[in-house]
């Protein structure tokens, strides 16, 4: 390369910090930690935010994973990093899925998650809260899988998309269509998450 005078192309993405936890707000216990794995749908719900570069500038999206079936269960995107994203997420997830009271919600300790708002709509709907330890990725692993695939099947980890509205389209498009309904998934015996809770509730059926 050196001698045909050619040069690696080098990365220089600016790389937001998408959740704060440098604040005085108090935080939940990391309860996650001492729950057996869940047996069924809307027993624990994992969130998170990622970001997504496009041409006009950073995209941020919110979701919230069913950790049994690993179903996106609520999402939302926005310009802004302000908690009115994540609780749009969760006014999503409790839309779609009216989850029992008691479900258990994990988080990281961003501001997003100890906003008062985004607390108030959690207890209305008898959510128990809990977060990861300060800085300690590993204790949300499975959002943090799920950002990594959904990326890497987009492309979004490579391309830029030339606005907003193209990325977020690019993000129902996988979500909506193939993620949830036909990715198969390793940890659910190799089928797709709405698939797993099809199966489960049909064994349920018959189990009646």
């Amino acid at each position: 390369m050196r001698e045909q005078g050619l040069q690696g192309k080098k990365k220089h993405r600016r790389k937001p910090r998408t959740t704060d936890s440098r604040h005085a707000k108090p935080v939940a216990e990391n309860i996650i930690a001492l729950r057996p794995d869940p047996t069924g749908p809307n027993q624990c719900w994992l969130t998170d935010i990622t970001y997504i570069q496009t041409a006009e500038g950073w995209l941020y999206l919110a979701a919230i994973l069913d950790l049994w079936s690993r179903r996106i269960v609520g999402w939302s995107c926005g310009a802004t990093l302000h908690a009115s994203l994540v609780l749009a997420a969760l006014h999503d997830a409790l839309k779609r899925r009216n989850p029992p009271k008691g479900l258990l919600h994990h988080s990281d300790r961003g501001s997003q998650y100890v906003d008062e708002d985004y607390i108030k709509a959690l207890i209305a709907a008898g959510i128990e809260r809990s977060m990861s330890r300060a800085g300690n990725c590993y204790d949300n692993a499975a959002m943090e899988s799920f950002w990594s695939t959904l990326k890497s099947d987009t492309g979004l980890d490579e391309s830029i998309p030339a606005s907003r509205r193209h990325a977020e389209l690019a993000v129902f498009d996988y979500i909506e269509t193939f993620y949830n309904p036909t990715r198969r998934h390793s940890s659910i015996g190799q089928i797709s998450p709405v698939a797993y809770e099809n199966k489960q509730k049909l064994n349920d059926i018959k189990a009646a």
